[in-house]
């Protein structure tokens, strides 16, 4: 799954075209099981959170973000891993 891994490069970029990127290269998965897309809703979200992070607050906080995000993205990949 060669989409997770532009997604993770993505996480370090953290602009709004991350977003909107990350948000097609999931897009493909969407639709698989509700649980699944709940799971990329939920990623998205920490995505667009951790944006303002960096944008809003002082350096300390933008790892703590980046590894929530980077969690919810294993979810998403463990779910699609283990949906027929």
């Amino acid at each position: 799954m060669d989409c997770f891994k532009r997604v993770e490069r993505l996480i370090d970029a953290t602009s709004v075209e991350a977003i909107d990127s990350a948000r097609v290269l999931l897009d493909q998965f969407n639709g698989k099981s509700e649980t699944i897309s709940q799971a990329i809703d939920d990623f998205l979200l920490d995505f667009v959170t951790l944006l303002f992070v960096v944008e809003a607050t002082r350096e300390q906080f933008h790892n703590p973000a980046r590894r929530l995000a980077r969690i919810r993205l294993s979810k998403v990949r463990l779910l699609l891993t283990r949906c027929p």
